[in-house]
């Protein structure tokens, strides 16, 4: 069954809101859904923000029998393209913050048991434009990591994405990931983040139907 690990409950909330949910209960303190929605079967599990969260989250996701995983959200943007309220689909993700380069010398979001920072997602050639998701443990305005984000070649940066993937990946399991843009890169970005959040969750909201289509049947 295909589970949806998400960080926060507006998140949650744009599937909740089309969904018939059957069953809730919390496990290891990550509130968990089953339910249907768009004519499929799904479970959920609400997992809280950051990385570590977000490991914790697919981790019981894939204890309770998912065989896809699915993380939809929020995120910045980082370049002119990523403007407010437009969809993303991620197909690929990196950990922007872990670094073993003075020990190794590996780029920076290389984890050590692998050879490339990038970690892939499902993504064909569709509809939804396609990112380069940067995950990171800090909600900044972005500024002093804007080189990095583009030696990376990514769009978007945000809090969860690259861990569900890392998950995901390491355990054989089809992740798919798609972010909508709250807010933008510089100093006025946490203002932003706050007046422009339902926009985003509103365009979340209305691309799912098409979310649901391009999981179960792209």
């Amino acid at each position: 069954m295909l589970y949806a690990v998400v960080a926060m409950q507006n998140e949650a909330d744009t599937l909740r809101s089309a969904a018939k949910i059957l069953k809730e209960r919390t496990l290891y303190g990550k509130r968990v859904l089953e339910g249907n929605a768009f004519g499929h079967d799904f479970g959920m599990v609400l997992c809280g923000v950051g990385k570590t969260n977000a490991a914790a989250g697919t981790m019981l996701a894939l204890t309770l029998g998912a065989d896809k995983i699915l993380n939809f959200g929020v995120a910045g943007g980082i370049v002119p393209e990523a403007k407010i309220g437009s969809l993303w689909q991620v197909e690929r993700a990196v950990q922007y913050d872990f670094d073993l380069h003075a020990v190794n010398g590996t780029p920076v979001g290389t984890l050590n048991e692998y050879e490339t920072p990038y970690l892939p997602l499902c993504a064909r050639e569709n509809a939804f434009r396609k990112a380069t998701l940067a995950t990171g443990d800090r909600f900044t305005d972005g500024s002093a990591e804007a080189p990095l984000y583009a030696a990376l070649g990514a769009q978007l940066r945000e809090m969860e994405g690259a861990a569900v993937a890392h998950i995901a990946y390491a355990a054989g399991v089809p992740c798919y990931a798609f972010k909508s843009v709250s807010d933008g890169i510089g100093e006025d970005c946490a203002r932003e983040y706050y007046e422009k959040l339902q926009e985003a969750l509103a365009a979340l909201r209305g691309a799912m139907p098409a979310i649901f289509e391009e999981v179960f049947h792209g």
